[in-house]
């Protein structure tokens, strides 16, 4: 089974963000597949670090040794300001130029206006292609779609989830047989 990593790029606080949660929903479906799945939002970093490009940095290090890791990944980003966030990008620049070569990417973005569903194909998918990423189909999902409940479980709107439901499968069946990580 594969090794995959969620990368959330919110810089909202993980429990208050709707991404966050959109994405551990989908890493416990991975789960439940057999599949190792890790989460890592990019706002855990040391802001130093990540905004000096410190890539000695132990948490920095770490963080970049995970993507090289993984099979494949998820990442996930709130949009402002019609793009994905500045934090997500940040990370994304501190990784080797062909750092997700060989890995299947599911991209996605949150956002509260449909005005933003273009951000995914043409602000985030380009960045992760440069990286040499497999990048499946991306999608757009309305915060209004997104439902967590107290006890942390998310529920997605009918519409949304249907739309979603046939891009998650064709990522699943990107996914590679094997394990990196089962090798390292």
């Amino acid at each position: 089974m594969a090794f995959l990593l969620t990368l959330t790029g919110s810089a909202s606080a993980p429990g208050s963000s709707r991404t966050a949660h959109l994405v551990t929903h989908l890493g416990r479906q991975f789960a439940e597949d057999g599949h190792e799945v890790r989460d890592f939002d990019v706002r855990s970093l040391p802001a130093e670090a990540l905004l000096s490009a410190d890539a000695k940095d132990p948490e920095v290090a770490r963080a970049v040794e995970l993507v090289a890791r993984a099979d494949a990944l998820i990442v996930a980003s709130p949009v402002y300001k019609a793009a994905y966030s500045g934090v997500l990008k940040t990370f994304l620049d501190l990784l080797p130029q062909y750092a997700l070569r060989d890995k299947a990417v599911l991209p996605l973005a949150t956002g509260g206006s449909p005005a933003h569903v273009l951000a995914v194909d043409y602000a985030l998918r380009p960045v992760l292609t440069s990286l040499g990423a497999d990048v499946a189909q991306g999608w757009f999902v309305l915060d209004r779609h997104i439902t967590v409940d107290a006890d942390r479980t998310v529920t997605l709107a009918p519409e949304a989830h249907d739309a979603l439901a046939p891009v998650v499968e064709r990522f699943r069946a990107a996914l590679p047989a094997g394990s990196r990580l089962a090798a390292a």
